[in-house]
């Protein structure tokens, strides 16, 4: 009897560690699948993204507008986004036009370009190490590398398209779409999702106004000293060095290979003062610019934009690392205020 009973105690054990076993097996295969899912889904949420951006900025300047002309908040909207695309269009056109014409003619130098650079190089020991380390195979790795950043952020551009109209349509009824994510949230956190929601939709703007005022001051440095320096396609550089300091850290240094390059055309010693001069602009705009928007703005540590970039770049390529930066803004937003304001009571009790 006592047998009988110990075969079905273990009859049972087995059974219900096998639907133990394909319970977990079932978690997994299912966590799998939505990490699968994520992230390829993941440039669509950051297109998503951009849009939402795109969407604050038009009202930011609508609130400018309203304030300035004193017209009603959707005639405000209407000339902030007409002004807008306007300015890119006539931007692009002009400069579109120019940079096309002495990149034509910058492509018939670039042998003689390269060749001068390597005669130059070859004068010192320096230089002779680093032709040594660039003929050894690492020269084709870096220049692949080089092709995968921009092949990966000349991809963003076809995808400006999708975020214009996502931005636009987030623009015209942005109430729409928070009262739809907020319908998601349990109704004793509704208050609190309104409360995240305003504080992001105010720290993103605030993001927005202190990037809009570096990139201007790093343009118009930077057309005044190739100006000064007398290099071709100088109002053009000025520009995408501007642009491209959206993306901290690693676009300056982007926008600066161009200009030395076509530094190049001239002579070493402007490819160097051009050098120089994106240099010394960057030093300004990070410890001066860039601190005193932030005091006003919004402070983020330098180490966690690089680990951001680095990150969201690996993820998913160019678009990661143009949006890291504000989407870091995001998660310090939603981590103090889904996680540290609730343990600030806990440690003043403590204290």
């Amino acid at each position: 009897m006592s047998e009988n009973n110990s075969r079905e105690t273990e009859k049972n054990d087995l059974k219900h560690y096998t639907r133990k076993l394909w319970i977990t097996v079932g978690i997994i295969s299912l966590l799998v699948i939505v990490i699968f899912i994520l992230k390829a889904a993941f440039n669509v949420l950051l297109m998503v993204f951009a849009g939402s951006l795109m969407a604050i900025y038009f009202h930011g300047l609508a609130n400018l507008l309203e304030r300035k002309i004193k017209l009603s908040h959707g005639w405000c909207l209407l000339t902030g986004i007409f002004i807008t695309l306007a300015l890119v269009a006539v931007l692009f056109w002009f400069l579109g036009a120019k940079i096309s014409m002495q990149v034509g003619e910058m492509t018939q130098d670039i042998p003689e370009i390269l060749r001068d650079v390597r005669e130059r190089l070859g004068r010192s020991d320096i230089g002779r190490k680093l032709l040594f380390y660039l003929s050894d195979g690492n020269g084709e790795k870096m220049m692949k590398s080089f092709q995968d950043v921009f092949r990966t952020s000349f991809g963003v551009v076809g995808d400006m398209y999708i975020i214009l109209f996502i931005g636009i349509f987030f623009t015209v009824n942005p109430k729409l779409y928070r009262e739809g994510i907020i319908k998601l949230i349990p109704p004793g956190n509704k208050k609190q999702a309104r409360d995240v929601i305003r504080r992001l939709d105010f720290t993103l703007k605030g993001w927005l106004k202190g990037m809009l005022i570096a990139m201007f001051f790093i343009a118009s440095l930077s057309f005044i000293g190739l100006s000064l320096i007398g290099v071709p396609m100088g109002l053009a550089l000025a520009f995408l060095a501007g642009f491209l300091n959206f993306i901290p850290n690693f676009g300056p240094l982007i926008a600066m290979i161009p200009a030395v390059l076509i530094g190049f055309t001239v002579s070493a010693n402007t490819a160097l003062l051009i050098a120089l001069l994106y240099v010394v602009i960057q030093a300004i705009e990070s410890n001066v610019v860039t601190p005193m928007i932030q005091n006003v703005m919004i402070k983020i540590p330098p180490a966690l934009i690089i680990i951001s970039q680095v990150l969201f770049g690996t993820l998913t390529g160019g678009l990661g690392i143009i949006l890291a930066t504000p989407l870091l803004v995001v998660i310090i937003v939603l981590v103090d205020e889904l996680y540290v304001k609730k343990q600030r009571p806990m440690t003043d009790q403590l204290d």
